[in-house]
């Protein structure tokens, strides 16, 4: 399950470009992390489910460590539960489902496949497995499940509770009945969608309607809009959890964290002597306890303690590591300003490649722009501006008006308002130009595009 925002995590995570699509304490990013834990396991088919604007994400990172499989796109968000739904009825055969959110973090991978497997009979049966994240302090951002009866390793599921306050999940801790609720699921497709008809009936019908009649799209599969816009917004915890007899949690301590916010990644990052955690061009003088991450700019603290500080190209949040959760509350304002911080980056990501805005002024917007080899950008025109590009590095294959030609470095060309046009790397190495735009209006909207090899 790859959708979501992760605006705690912001401004890295951003609205265009969520956590579960960066890389934070290694190469991979989240959900190719959540995918390559996957190995130790008889996995048969990888589907991903993500949000329509997301979908190119998905795609490419699925592709790049090779388990690219069916991609369910959501055309509106309405949580877990009929997420999990449009994959069961999806799925073909009644298959075991293993249901795994894409932006957690699992430092033991033995021990996840270990849990996996010891819940595969359980689930073979007919039971909902759930797996319990074996907590050792309390934690208010969590969830937890409290365990019933033995049934073999795992337990049957007493009862859910909300995030606590701090006081009650110390009592939880304390009285070793309860588990951190992991929101990850192994269950058989039939089953679930038993369950379903029978506890959330709506999203159950509705759902099933969304898929009768699906489209392809390359790697994508796309449900009908307007019956999945009827179903209820509801996780898989409210809709069934809470309410069936099928519910057995198997315990796992397995160095989880579901990263929710910046404290939580300064929890799991190593930490210097001083317990700094840096990313990036970081210089510190009498500093402690502190996270430090920058995208490019130099960042120097002096005598700070508790801080988180991120510095991207466009933005810097500087907030105590306490208060972290109150980022959610700056992404509200900035949305409501109408501000594009919120949700996109400077670097915009394409499936194409990616652009960085470099300048902008009243009448005119300076790009660098990145086209993968092979890739091609929409034949396309613009009402309200011109552009003139400038080949930096690789070769290009332009169309402007009625003439195809290549430019090679420190060639350019000129497009004139209202004038066809279209970019190529016909090359195998990356092609970098410079766009400079001009014009009354420069807005991404304004684009009319005749073909396009990624259907938007």
């Amino acid at each position: 399950m790859a959708g979501g925002y992760g605006s705690r995590l912001w401004p890295l995570s951003r609205a265009t470009h969520p956590k579960q699509f960066l890389a934070f304490n290694s190469k991979d990013t989240m959900l190719q992390a959540t995918v390559k834990r996957l190995s130790g396991l008889n996995i048969s088919s990888v589907t991903t489910l993500c949000n329509e604007e997301h979908r190119f994400f998905v795609a490419e990172q699925m592709r790049q460590v090779d388990r690219l499989g069916p991609i369910i796109l959501e055309p509106v968000s309405r949580n877990t539960a009929p997420t999990l739904a449009l994959a069961a009825l999806l799925s073909g055969d009644d298959n075991l489902l293993l249901v795994l959110p894409a932006d957690h973090v699992i430092h033991n991978n033995e021990t996840f496949i270990n849990s996996v497997k010891e819940a595969i009979p359980l689930a073979e049966l007919g039971n909902i497995v759930t797996f319990g994240i074996v907590a050792q302090t309390p934690h208010i951002g969590y969830g937890y499940i409290k365990k019933g009866q033995k049934v073999g390793n795992a337990f049957n599921v007493s009862k859910f509770v909300e995030k606590p306050s701090i006081e009650l999940a110390q009592k939880y801790i304390n009285s070793n009945e309860y588990y951190w609720n992991s929101g990850m699921f192994l269950v058989k497709s039939s089953v679930y969608l038993q369950e379903l008809l029978e506890y959330s009936p709506e999203i159950y019908e509705n759902c099933q309607l969304a898929v009768k009649k699906v489209t392809y799209d390359l790697d994508f599969i796309r449900i009908n809009k307007e019956k999945f816009l009827e179903c209820p917004s509801k996780s898989i915890d409210y809709a069934i959890m809470e309410k069936t007899n099928k519910a057995v949690v198997v315990p796992m301590d397995a160095g989880w964290n579901d990263l929710g916010s910046w404290s939580s990644l300064w929890d799991i990052s190593e930490k210097d002597s001083d317990g700094n955690v840096t990313h990036g061009d970081v210089i510190l003088n009498s500093s402690r306890n502190s996270y430090f991450r920058t995208d490019g700019i130099l960042v120097t603290a002096i005598g700070v303690e508790g801080l988180v500080v991120v510095a991207t190209k466009d933005v810097i949040m500087v907030a105590q590591k306490e208060k972290v959760q109150n980022v959610k509350e700056i992404t509200k304002a900035l949305e409501a300003d109408a501000r594009s911080e919120w949700a996109l980056h400077r670097e915009v990501y394409r499936p194409w490649g990616k652009f960085d805005a470099i300048d902008t002024g009243d009448r005119y917007q300076v790009k660098r722009i990145t086209v993968k080899p092979g890739a091609k950008l929409s034949l396309q025109m613009h009402h309200h501006r011109a552009e003139h590009w400038v080949v930096v590095s690789g070769t290009a294959r332009v169309t402007n008006g009625d003439k195809t030609f290549l430019l090679s470095e420190n060639e350019s060309t000129y497009i004139p308002i209202g004038v066809v046009h279209a970019l190529e790397n016909p090359g195998k190495v990356e092609l970098e130009l410079i766009e400079i735009q001009s014009g009354r209006y420069l807005g991404e909207d304004d684009i009319v595009r005749f073909e396009d090899h990624y259907g938007r």
